[in-house]
C-alpha cells in the first residue's frame, strides 16, 4: 500500500519519500538540502523564469520547480556543475537588479533576491548591473513600479493572471529589453488594473513597492532620488563584497523590527474575511502583507483590504464624547457622556416600560460587542427589541436556509466554491462586491475548466466571463428556479437516492411545483423554455453545484422565498453534505453574520436560539440573574414604525448609518427626529449622528481585540494594532462601561473573557476560545466543546430532529412591477472601490482619485430614446422620493434597467427613491425594487467615470507568464546547458 501511494526519489544519495506527481522543488524544501529560488512561490506555482532552482536529474540538468518526481529519480543538487549553473543564474538576476540593500525601503527581511545571494554564498557577480531605459512607473496612487529593479521572475503577472485573473499585466518578451508591462503598455493609472495589490505582494524585492512604504521603511530611504543615488554609490565603494553589504544591511533590518509593527488582523470591509499582516509605524499605516496560511484569502487582497485604511487616521474621527446643545454638540467628558446617558434611558424605561427602547448592533463590531449589545438589551433593560444590519440583506437568505437546511449560513467553505463542477450566481455582483471569492470562481473557471452560469438584471464583470449569462425580469428568480426544479423532477433527474435518504417532504413539494411550467416561466422571468431547458440539463450533468447568492436576490418581497428555491433545488439534486457543493449566501459586511450569530436579533439568543424557547432562556435568566421576555422583539425596520407610532421613545445605533442605509431615508430621518433620545455610538459625525443626542466615539478594528465571523461561517481573532485615537474607546468597552454606570458590574477585563462566556452559553460555540483561534487558525461553527469545528455543514446529518432536510413549497405572486408612470426600473448595488455608502472609503484619497463620486447607469438604448449623452445631469422620482445624479452609458444594463451604485451619501443616495416594502418573512426592504420616472436637467456633461478608472482599461488575458516566449529568445541560453556547453 506504501509503494501505491508514494514515490521513492533519491537526493545527494538518500532516499526520500514523495507523494506521486509532487513537484521536485517542494520535495526538496521538506529536506535539509538547499536549493536556491526566487521566482518560485508555493502560493503560485512553478513559473520557471529564474533558473536558480537548477539541480541534476538522472543526469540531466533540470529547473526543480518544473519537475515532478517520478518512481526511482535520482537527484544531485550540490554538484560542482549543478552550483556554477546556479551562480550562473544569479548573475543574470543581479545584472538586472541591484542590491542597495541598507538604504532600500523592502530591506525587512523579506527580500528574496537579498537572503537568496546570502544564503547562497555569493559575494561577487560576474557580470555588473545594467540600467533598464525605462522610467520607474509611479502613476498609481496605490504602488510603484520600479523596471530598473525588475529581475522578470513574472510572479506579478502570474498572481494577476492566474490567482486574481484581472488580466492586467504581462511580460514583453519579444522588446530588446523585456519588461512587464499593463495592458496594451499603458502606465498603472490608465490600466484595467483593479489595486488588489496582490502583485506587490508577491513581488520578491522592491521594483514593486506600496507608496506608503517608500521612504518610510528605512532610517536611510526618505531622500530625493539623486541623494539616494549617491548613497547607493557611497555605500558600493564602502562594501567591496556583498558580505560587508549583508552585514550592514541586516544590522539595518533589524533595527526596523523595533519601530515598524506587524500585526494581524481582520479586513473590516467585506464578508470574505480576508486575514492579513498590518505593518505600522507609530500610527502610520505602511502596507498590508497578505499570509499564505490566511485561511479564506490566502496571499490575495482587493483595493479596499490592501489599500483602504486611511480611515482610521482621518481628521474626520470623533474623539471626544459629544452631547447635544440645542443646534450643536459640545465635547463632554466620558463619566459626563454615560451618567446622562444611563438617566435618560432610565427615565424613559420607567416612564414608558423597557419595550419603548431599541437597540441597534453594528456588522462592523466584533462578535464579542454584538454579544454585549443584546446582553445590553435584554439583561439590563429587559427588552428584546435588537437587531442588526443583516435585516438590511440577509435575513432572507437565513430565513430560506432554516426552512430547509436547519443553519443559516454557508454550506461550506471557499475552497468549496472553488472545487464544485459548476457554480450559479444569482444577484451577486461578485467580482465587484466579494473580489477575493470572486478570483477563486475565475480561476477555477479559467484554469480548472468549472462551468459558471450568471444570472442578474445587470452584465457586470462575473456575466461578461460566464459560460452563460442570463438576465430575468427582476424579481422574478424564484420563478425560474423552481420551473427549473420541476422539469429536473418531471424528466426523473432528481437524486432519488439522496432525497429518500436525507430529505422530507419531497410529494408535497413536488405538488406545490405543478403551476411552474416552463411556458408559466417564460412568460413572467423573460427566459425561454429551451434556456430553462439548458439550465436544467447542465445542473444534472455536474457531480458538484454550489449555489452563490446575494442583495440581487434577498432585497426583494420575495426574497426569503426565492432563497428558499434555491436550497428547494440544491436539495433535488443531491447538492448538500458533499465538499463542492451547497448553498452560499455571500455576506455583505465584514461580522453580518456574526453580528446574528451572536444575539443581536429580536427573536433569537446567540447561536440562533429562540427567545421563546422557555429552557434557553432559562439558561441566560440564570447566568446574567433576570427575566428576559419571551416574545421577539421589534426588529430594525419594526422600530422605525414603533417611532412613527409613537410607541418607540429611545434608541441606540453603534456604527450604522440607519439614515443612508435603511430604505426610503425621508421616512426614517422623520422618525429620527421623533425620538426622545436617541444615541449613536460611531468614528465619524454620520448622517445618522447629525440627528443623535449623544455621540460616543468608537474605535475601529485596528484599534481593538476581538473576532469576525466571515461568510463561511469562520471565526478569525483580530489583534490591537494601535491605540484608540484621543478618548475614542472599543465598543466592547464603552457597552460594559454603560452597563456599569446602570448598576451591572460584568467585570470583562478582554473581549477574551466575553467570547468565554458567549461559549459557555451557546453550544453552537461551546468550543470557541481564543486559545484556540491563536494567529491565523480559525474556527467554522459550530465547533463542538472540544475544539473540533465543522467546516462542511451537514456532514453526517442535517439539524433537524429527524436528521433529514425538509423541501418547503412556494408559491409566487408578481408583487411589484414599474407603471405607465414610473416607467423606469432602478437597481442597485455595490463598486469595487467603496464600501457601501462610503463613510470609510471616502476618507481615502487614492481610492477617491480612482472614483471620486457615484453615478447612474443608463443603457445606449435608453440614452438615445431619451436624447441624454455621457454625463447628463438627471433626477430620478420614485413615489417615495427622488435623487439626483451623472449619467454613464454602458451595455452593462439593457433597455430600461438604470443601475444606482450604494457608495453615495449626497442627493444621489439610492434610499431617497426606496419605499417601505418589505420582504413578507424577513421585514428586508425591498431595496431592489424601486421604480421611477426620468427627467432630464442637463443633456451633456462631463463623464462621472474618470479616464484612469480599470473599467476603461484593455485587459490581454493569457495563462501564466508565457515563459516559453523568454525561452525562444535568441538572448537566452539555459544555465545548465551553458555550463555543461562552458565545461
Amino acid at each position: 500500500m506504501l509503494e501505491q501511494q508514494h514515490t521513492v526519489v533519491t537526493i545527494n544519495g538518500k532516499e526520500y519519500l514523495a507523494d506521486p506527481d509532487q513537484n521536485l522543488l517542494d520535495l526538496i524544501n521538506t529536506t535539509d538540502n538547499y536549493v536556491p529560488q526566487i521566482c518560485y512561490n508555493e502560493s503560485l506555482g512553478p513559473v520557471q523564469t529564474c533558473d536558480t532552482c537548477v539541480v541534476e536529474v538522472n543526469g540531466e540538468m533540470v529547473r526543480a520547480c518544473g519537475t515532478s518526481v517520478r518512481p526511482g529519480m535520482k537527484v544531485n543538487t550540490n554538484l560542482e556543475t549543478v552550483n556554477a549553473a546556479q551562480k550562473e543564474s544569479l548573475d543574470r538576476i543581479l545584472e538586472k537588479h541591484e542590491l542597495y540593500c541598507t538604504v532600500c525601503d523592502y530591506n525587512n527581511g523579506d527580500c528574496e533576491i537579498h537572503n537568496t545571494v546570502a544564503e547562497f554564498g555569493l559575494e561577487h557577480q560576474s557580470r555588473p548591473f545594467q540600467e533598464k531605459p525605462y522610467n520607474v512607473d509611479d502613476s498609481s496612487p496605490f504602488y510603484r513600479y520600479d523596471p530598473d529593479q525588475c529581475i522578470l521572475c513574472g510572479r506579478c503577472v502570474e498572481v494577476c493572471q492566474d490567482v486574481q485573473v484581472n488580466e492586467t499585466l504581462l511580460i514583453d518578451w519579444e522588446r530588446e529589453q523585456p519588461r512587464v508591462v499593463w495592458d496594451n503598455d499603458v502606465p498603472i493609472d490608465q490600466s484595467s488594473c483593479v489595486s488588489c495589490g496582490q502583485c506587490v505582494t508577491v513581488c520578491p524585492c522592491n521594483a514593486l513597492m506600496e507608496n506608503d512604504m517608500v521612504g518610510e521603511a528605512g532610517y536611510m530611504t526618505d531622500h530625493s532620488p539623486g541623494l539616494l543615488r549617491s548613497m547607493i554609490d557611497l555605500t558600493k565603494k564602502a562594501e567591496p563584497g556583498y558580505g560587508p553589504l549583508f552585514a550592514v544591511s541586516d544590522t539595518e533590518a533589524s533595527m526596523r523590527e523595533e519601530r515598524i509593527e506587524k500585526t494581524k488582523t481582520v479586513c473590516t470591509y467585506c464578508g470574505v474575511g480576508c486575514t492579513f499582516d498590518v505593518w505600522t509605524k507609530d500610527r502610520k499605516i505602511l502596507k498590508v502583507e497578505p499570509q499564505q496560511e490566511s485561511p479564506a484569502n490566502g496571499i490575495s487582497t482587493c483595493i479596499k483590504g490592501k489599500f483602504g485604511w486611511d480611515y482610521v487616521n482621518s481628521e474626520e474621527r470623533i474623539t471626544k464624547p459629544l452631547i447635544r446643545k440645542d443646534d450643536s454638540f459640545v465635547e463632554v467628558e466620558w463619566d459626563d457622556a454615560l451618567n446622562y446617558v444611563a438617566k435618560r434611558f432610565t427615565e424613559i424605561k420607567d416612564r414608558e416600560g423597557a419595550d419603548s427602547l431599541g437597540f441597534i448592533a453594528s456588522s462592523k463590531a466584533t462578535n464579542e460587542e454584538s454579544y454585549l449589545m443584546q446582553k445590553l438589551s435584554r439583561q439590563v433593560f429587559g427588552t428584546n427589541n435588537v437587531d442588526n444590519c443583516s435585516r438590511y440583506c440577509q435575513s432572507p437568505a437565513t430565513k430560506g436556509l432554516f426552512r430547509t437546511v436547519g443553519h443559516g449560513g454557508d454550506s461550506g467553505s471557499i475552497d468549496d466554491i472553488a472545487e464544485a463542477e459548476m457554480v450559479i450566481t444569482i444577484g451577486s455582483n461578485t467580482a465587484e462586491s466579494h473580489p477575493v471569492l470572486a478570483s477563486r470562481i475565475k480561476r477555477s473557471q479559467k484554469l480548472f475548466g468549472q462551468k459558471l452560469y450568471v444570472f442578474d438584471l445587470r452584465k457586470h464583470e462575473m456575466g461578461q466571463r460566464a459560460d452563460r449569462f442570463f438576465q430575468p425580469k427582476s424579481g422574478t428568480d424564484l420563478v425560474w428556479l423552481s420551473a427549473v426544479t420541476k422539469y429536473i423532477i418531471d424528466q426523473g433527474w432528481e437524486n432519488k437516492e439522496f432525497i429518500n435518504k436525507w430529505v422530507n417532504d419531497f410529494e408535497e413539494y413536488k405538488e406545490s411545483l405543478n403551476k411552474f411550467t416552463l411556458e408559466y416561466a417564460e412568460e413572467i422571468t423573460g427566459l425561454s423554455k429551451d434556456n430553462l431547458i439548458d439550465i436544467a440539463k447542465q445542473i444534472v450533468s455536474v457531480d458538484k453545484l454550489a449555489i452563490c447568492w446575494a442583495m440581487g436576490v434577498t432585497q426583494h418581497q420575495l426574497g426569503s422565498d426565492t432563497s428558499t428555491a434555491i436550497s428547494n433545488l440544491l436539495l433535488v439534486t443531491g447538492n448538500y453534505m458533499r465538499n463542492g457543493t451547497g448553498a452560499y449566501p455571500l455576506r455583505g459586511h465584514n461580522n453580518v453574520q456574526g453580528c446574528s450569530d451572536y444575539g443581536s436579533m429580536p427573536n433569537f439568543f446567540p447561536g440562533y436560539e429562540k427567545v421563546s424557547d422557555d429552557d434557553v432562556r432559562k439558561r441566560y435568566e440564570e447566568a446574567w440573574d433576570c427575566e428576559i421576555p419571551s416574545e421577539p422583539g421589534k426588529d430594525n425596520h419594526m422600530m422605525v414604525e414603533a417611532i412613527h407610532e409613537g410607541n418607540l421613545k429611545s434608541l441606540y445605533v453603534i456604527g450604522e448609518d440607519t439614515g443612508i442605509v435603511d430604505a426610503n431615508i425621508n421616512y426614517v430621518t422623520d422618525a429620527f427626529k421623533k425620538l426622545d433620545f436617541f444615541v449613536v455610538q460611531d468614528l465619524f459625525l454620520t448622517e445618522t449622528a447629525k440627528y443623535a443626542d449623544v455621540i460616543l466615539p468608537a474605535a475601529p478594528s485596528l484599534e481593538k481585540e476581538g473576532t469576525f465571523t466571515n461568510t463561511e461561517r469562520r471565526i478569525q481573532r483580530m489583534y490591537k494594532a494601535l491605540d484608540p485615537v484621543g478618548d475614542s474607546r472599543p465598543d466592547w468597552q464603552i457597552i460594559t462601561d454603560l452597563a456599569a454606570k446602570l448598576g451591572y458590574e460584568w467585570d470583562y477585563d478582554s473581549p477574551s473573557d466575553i467570547m468565554d462566556e458567549s461559549s459557555a452559553l451557546a453550544p453552537l460555540f461551546a468550543g470557541v476560545s481564543y486559545d484556540r483561534l491563536e494567529n491565523y487558525d480559525s474556527l467554522q461553527w459550530p465547533v463542538d466543546e472540544d475544539g473540533t469545528d465543522t467546516p462542511l455543514l451537514y456532514k453526517d446529518k442535517f439539524p433537524f430532529d429527524d436528521g433529514k432536510a425538509k423541501l418547503f413549497p412556494l408559491d409566487y405572486e408578481l408583487e411589484y412591477d414599474t407603471t405607465e408612470k414610473f416607467d423606469l426600473h432602478v437597481n442597485n448595488g455595490r463598486v469595487l472601490e467603496h464600501f457601501h455608502e462610503g463613510n470609510m472609503t471616502y476618507k481615502s484619497p487614492a481610492i477617491n482619485h480612482k472614483m471620486p463620486n457615484a453615478f447612474i447607469e443608463v443603457s445606449p438604448e435608453l440614452a438615445k430614446e431619451r436624447g441624454i449623452e455621457e454625463g447628463a445631469k438627471i433626477r430620478l422620482t420614485s413615489d417615495a422620493g427622488e435623487a439626483t445624479g451623472v449619467v454613464h452609458i454602458t451595455d452593462r444594463v439593457r433597455g430600461k434597467e438604470l443601475y444606482m451604485p450604494l457608495n453615495d451619501n449626497g442627493k444621489s443616495a439610492v434610499n431617497y427613491l426606496t419605499d417601505n416594502s418589505v420582504d413578507k418573512d424577513s421585514n428586508t426592504p425591498a431595496y431592489k425594487e424601486i421604480a421611477v420616472k426620468m427627467d432630464i436637467l442637463e443633456k451633456r456633461g462631463k463623464s462621472p467615470l474618470k479616464r484612469n478608472n480599470f473599467r476603461r482599461g484593455n485587459p490581454q488575458p493569457q495563462i501564466s507568464v508565457n515563459v516559453e516566449r523568454k525561452w525562444d529568445r535568441e538572448d537566452y541560453t539555459f544555465p545548465g546547458s551553458q555550463v555543461k556547453r562552458d565545461g
